[in-house]
């Protein structure tokens, strides 16, 4: 199941306009009651089948998943609903049609982002990071990560950016357009407080493009602080850490040693 911090993950953009405008959707006429919730500012996702003669909606208000209960006489509920064992029945529609393509689009969105590959290529397990050259518990995951990525287990793209100091954005540049991005990246990681990096003092408008198109996914995302770390959990959902992880987290990101 998708992490639940990422419902407030800039859900309206990374759905985009295809899903909120499903075939589903134009297959069925919204009811007058669910008309007015959209009226509202939600946005109607898809519908699905409810007890008692409910019908169910599945809806995103102000980057949050939501159900709707439409009941027989017109009225609308808003809410998860639980049976007599206390089962949340909204979780799996919400699962299906809001959270599962949140995370895919999500992922998708960082594969095309301009990232530095750390790690053997054909590594099994990918963590992606927004990492900027300042941070220092970026350097601090990668110091951590180390057994997984020397050994070939994990492959992390970092994402760069340039938001800590008025520097970051010109050491990210110089990473970004380095002859070896990869060996660059290494060279700096490992010096720490001594790397040797210098930032451009002119940033190319191509390098420029690809640090803007970064920054955005960060701020499409709502995050402010990096490293912000994710990954694929052990059943292929979308899992978040901000920040470097605590020891005993680590194989939860980065698989077993």
């Amino acid at each position: 199941m998708l992490n639940r911090k990422l419902l407030t993950l800039g859900l309206s953009t990374l759905l985009g306009a295809a899903l909120l405008q499903s075939p589903l959707l134009h297959a069925e006429e919204l009811p007058p009651a669910i008309k007015k919730i959209e009226a509202k500012g939600a946005k109607i996702i898809g519908s699905f089948d409810a007890p008692s003669g409910l019908k169910g909606y599945a809806a995103q208000y102000q980057n949050r998943g939501m159900a709707l209960y439409l009941t027989p006489d017109g009225n609308v509920l808003v809410g998860n609903l639980y049976d007599a064992d206390g089962k949340d029945l909204s979780l799996a529609p919400l699962q299906k049609l809001v959270y599962e393509p949140m995370s895919k689009q999500v992922w998708a969105n960082m594969e095309k982002s301009h990232w530095i590959q750390d790690g053997k290529k054909d590594a099994p397990r990918i963590v992606y990071l927004f990492s900027d050259p300042n941070c220092p518990y970026c350097n601090m995951f990668w110091e951590q990560a180390r057994p997984w990525v020397d050994s070939g287990k994990v492959q992390l793209r970092h994402i760069m950016v340039g938001i800590i100091r008025a520097d970051s954005p010109g050491k990210s540049a110089a990473l970004l357009a380095a002859k070896d991005p990869q060996q660059a990246l290494h060279e700096h990681e490992k010096s720490g407080k001594a790397s040797p990096l210098k930032p451009l003092s002119k940033i190319p408008a191509d390098v420029q493009a690809k640090l803007d198109a970064n920054t955005q996914l960060m701020n499409d995302l709502e995050l402010s602080a990096t490293p912000a770390i994710f990954y694929l959990d052990e059943k292929g959902n979308l899992q978040q850490q901000q920040g470097a992880p605590s020891p005993d987290k680590l194989e939860h990101i980065l698989g077993p040693k």
